[in-house]
This record gives C-alpha cells, structure tokens and sequence, in this order.
C-alpha cells in the first residue's frame, strides 16, 4: 500500500509532516536513488528511502481495530478497581490506546490504533467528526423537547451544546432516538436528557466519522478494512488544507456596453 512520503517520514519520527516537507524541499530525500519530490507515494516495505544518505528505519506499521465495547467496560488503559478496559478485548500483542471515549455504562463503537498521528487529528475539536448514537429513554421525548434538544441545551455546568440531529425510530415497544452530534462533551448525551427530565437507559454508538458498527457483536474486533482507513485519513485532513472550489467570476463589461445578453 502506497503512502505520501512526508507521512512515512513523519511516522519515522523525523517530525511533524510540515517539517518533513521541507526536508523533501530541501533535496535531503532520496526514494530508489533518486530525488524525491513533494507530495510523490511510495511503497516503504518495497522502496529504499534515505534522509541524508542514512537509509529510514521504519517502525511496525500502524494497527487500526474497531471494538464493540460493552457496558461496564473502561474506555481506557488502565484498570481502576479492578474493572476490565477496553484494550484487554483485543490480543494483539501490540500496545493499542483508544480514541476518544465512552463512559462506562455507555457501549458501542470505539476505534484502537497505535497510530498517535492520526489519534490526534481524530480527537482535535477543528475536525468535529459526526458521532451517531442509539439513545433509548425512560420515555419519548415530546416535540417541545425534540425541537430544544435540536437546537441546543444548557447543561448543568453551563456549556451550551451545538446543534444536534434528533430523530426517533419507529419502535412501538421501546423508546429509542437517533442522536448525532459534532462534540464530545463529558457525558454530553446523558447531561442533555436530564436536562430535558428525560433518563437514559442505555445509550449505544453506532458510527464515529466514516466507521460504522454494523453487526459487529458485544465484546467483539475486527480490523478496518483498506477502505475504511481511506475514509478515515480522508476526513481527518485538516479543513484548511482541503482544496475550495473555484469561485466563478463575473467579467466586466465594457463601457457603453450592457451585461444582459441579446435576445
């Protein structure tokens, strides 16, 4: 699988992929013998890459896993009284972290890598990634409270939510919402129905950017597919590097002359 040379540079730990530009610039980079040039895709398990004639040592590649995390299970590293964590579902043999969090009655859709880089573009707040969750109630919210909760709600500590998607299934047994939000505030979805005198009962992510849990059982992992990892690096690229659309525009139309067109 190929990959821009700035980011295999990066992932050698030769600094930020900014840093590694330059050092592309700079001719300091070779790719097969030859110079390479910004923005050109490689190989690194089959090309030969050095940096001031010193050939890169890569590290293992990056590891993505999709876990299904279940109620009562630590969205975390490390245990606390004894309860499991989420990194004790997988036995990779590999030091995984997770990215982002759910509370521990909470349960679904989390993502381990060991991949810091992409980690951290993930969680930065810039990139509000969709987080889609089944919500189900103590019972269905009435319209009043749908339209506040769409709109946005004061929480206990002051923090005013951003507009959410709030949508119930058509489930005639239980009260279940669709709930997509932008942020990940402390327990944002829990804080928001009490807010509205709603209670939450059980609360399941189903989809976190591009990646979806699909029937992945409780408990269950899986690695993500080539494509699921596309769409990942695709939508943690920064916004201020994704390319605009050209503006069209207007000519001037010469003196004495009138912009309409003739009929």
């Amino acid at each position: 699988m190929t990959e821009r040379l700035q980011k295999i540079l990066a992932r050698a730990g030769l600094g930020s992929r900014r840093n590694c530009e330059t050092l592309i610039l700079q001719g300091r980079v070779r790719v097969d013998g030859r110079p390479a040039k910004l923005g050109m895709r490689v190989d690194p398990e089959q090309a030969v890459i050095t940096v001031d004639g010193e050939q890169l040592r890569l590290p293992a590649k990056p590891m993505y896993v999709l876990v299904n995390k279940p109620r009562g299970v630590l969205s975390s590293t490390r245990s606390q009284g004894g309860k499991p964590v989420v990194t004790d579902l997988v036995p990779a043999g590999r030091r995984l972290f997770p990215v982002g969090r759910l509370d521990l009655e909470s349960e679904g859709l989390m993502l381990l890598t060991d991949d810091g880089d992409l980690a951290n573009r993930l969680m930065h707040p810039r990139y509000e990634h969709e987080k889609e969750y089944r919500v189900l109630l103590n019972r269905m919210p009435d319209a009043r409270q749908l339209e506040t909760w769409r709109r946005g709600v004061v929480l206990a500590d002051g923090h005013r939510t951003k507009p959410a998607k709030v949508l119930p299934e058509r489930n005639p047994n239980e009260p279940w919402v669709r709930v997509v939000i932008r942020e990940g505030h402390k327990r944002q979805i829990r804080e928001t129905a009490r807010a509205l005198g709603l209670h939450v009962r059980r609360l399941i992510r189903v989809r976190f950017g591009p990646l979806e849990l699909g029937d992945l059982q409780s408990g269950a992992w899986r690695p993500l597919s080539e494509g699921e990892l596309k769409r990942l690096e695709k939508a943690s690229v920064r916004p201020s590097t994704r390319r605009a659309a050209p503006r069209k525009t207007r000519r001037k139309a010469k003196p004495g002359t009138s912009s309409r067109r003739r009929s």
